[in-house]
């Protein structure tokens, strides 16, 4: 899950500049996206989801590594790319119930990332999530991502990159 859950990180920590959606209001009074969502912050999350990915792809087959899932990379793209749009797809539904910017919003923060990856990968490579998550590997994902998310928050908003420490 390396390059699912790296990409959200590295976007906010080199995130800005132009959002996605231009600054683009609907007829609901709210942005699109909102601020947060940089086609820089998406450029470079995606691009150090692919970097740890070739990483991992490179080690697969080293002793240590033996009966972790092996990564293509189909799949490293996918993960890559469907964390961010997992979190874009948040940000569209937080933006129409009226929840601003940074509004905590319990489980779908934690989990947008897991989703948007999976949605990607069932689309892209359908044969790696049967090959690969098993019932473990779920629950491994399952309980370990908050946690992660959790304490990246945390970090983010101790370094002054997060307004929240949620």
């Amino acid at each position: 899950m390396l390059p699912a859950w790296l990409p959200n990180p590295t976007a906010a920590l080199f995130g800005g500049g132009r959002p996605i959606d231009g600054g683009r209001v609907l007829r609901d009074g709210y942005r699109v996206l909102g601020n947060g969502k940089t086609w820089r912050g998406f450029a470079v999350g995606v691009g150090c989801g692919l970097g740890i990915g070739a990483v991992q792809i490179l080690a697969q087959g080293h002793p240590l590594l033996a009966g972790l899932p092996a990564h293509s990379p189909l799949s490293v793209m996918a993960l890559s790319v469907g964390a961010l749009l997992g979190d874009m797809g948040k940000s569209f539904f937080k933006r129409r119930l009226g929840k601003d910017r940074g509004a905590p919003w319990p489980l779908v923060d934690q989990f947008d990332l897991v989703v948007g990856a999976f949605v990607v990968l069932a689309l892209i490579d359908p044969a790696w999530i049967v090959e690969n998550i098993t019932v473990p590997v779920l629950l491994f994902i399952l309980v370990l991502t908050p946690l992660l998310h959790r304490v990246m928050n945390l970090i983010g908003y101790a370094a002054g990159i997060k307004n929240e420490p949620w």
